[in-house]
């Protein structure tokens, strides 16, 4: 079997050589039984260090595809016939039946890889991928996405959409507040959508709100949300004796929801509260963003 090894992929070299290794297997260009090639042996071939090669014989042993013999080396396993190997195993037979065929073509690794990444880049998006660095805040976004468009909703921090594998299938979205840093973050080409955020007072629009001496309780695991509801809560003239603000990461939070009048919480931690409960949830994203949303979808997705 010959392997292919980048000094100047992005992917590391014990990477490489796992995953050359596993479609080597899955697709019988190396059989049950067959040796491989010494630790020493496939260093100075690729001129890697030994403990590189090493490091990915050790996982391929955990994982069940080779095992190290006393003395002997190291051989291709057998399978295990009760599917301890991950879900992905038919897509690897699919993609290792790819190489080998583009191989006994006579396309160069380089070719194959210029042409899948056309491919790619050509395919629809599968998912959104919320692109926002606060953690609490973007797992709001998330859970307020998927309930207004139905799609498969993934998330990522500024430094990680900076990577090309975190952008594969995605269309990026994120708050208009973080257009700047987004935009100087992705690729070129690839385009994000940006969202308006609404406030707690826009929410608070038509409803009619308790008596000034009644419990209210603002839930959430977002700071953020919890202090500018307390602003606008109290300007809009409720006692703050009468309100009462719950950080959900801590234990115990929902102690406090059975004796009052009105629960105002997000779109994340809306399930959890009690049935029992008179709840509020207040979007963060403006009816205007969700319905471009919701086009968007629609147009690209299906």
């Amino acid at each position: 079997m010959r392997l292919w090894l980048s000094h100047s992929s992005e992917v590391p070299l014990r990477e490489q050589l796992v995953t050359q290794i596993r479609l080597g297997v899955i697709s019988g260009d190396l059989k049950v039984g067959q040796k491989l090639p010494s630790t020493r042996e496939l260093a100075r071939r690729f001129r890697i260090h030994a403990n590189t090669v090493s490091a990915a014989y050790r996982e391929l042993q955990r994982n069940g595809w080779v095992e190290f013999r006393k003395g002997s080396g190291v051989y291709v396993r057998k399978l295990d016939s009760e599917g301890k190997l991950d879900g992905k195993f038919k897509l690897d037979q699919l993609v290792a039946q790819l190489f080998k065929t583009a191989h006994e073509s006579g396309f160069s690794l380089g070719e194959v890889r210029s042409s899948l990444s056309q491919w790619l880049d050509a395919q629809p998006p599968d998912h959104l991928l919320v692109v926002e660095p606060d953690v609490e805040l973007r797992r709001i976004l998330m859970a307020e996405i998927e309930v207004a468009t139905g799609a498969p909703v993934r998330g990522a921090s500024i430094d990680e959409c900076r990577a090309s594998n975190v952008l594969t299938g995605a269309a990026p979205v994120a708050l208009y507040g973080q257009a700047e840093v987004v935009r100087e973050a992705l690729p070129p080409g690839i385009e994000c959508l940006f969202l308006h955020s609404t406030s707690v007072v826009e929410r608070l629009k038509g409803e009619r709100l308790p008596s000034p001496e009644t419990l209210i309780v603002v839930a959430s695991r977002w700071p953020g949300f919890l202090k500018s509801s307390r602003a606008i809560l109290i300007a809009a003239g409720l006692d703050p004796d009468a309100l009462d603000f719950r950080d959900a990461r801590e234990l115990g939070w929902k102690k406090a929801l059975g004796p009052a009048a009105l629960v105002i919480t997000d779109s994340l931690m809306a399930p959890q509260v009690a049935a029992g409960c008179t709840a509020r949830v207040f979007r963060l994203i403006s009816d205007t963003s969700v319905s471009e949303l919701c086009a968007f979808v629609e147009q690209r997705f299906r």
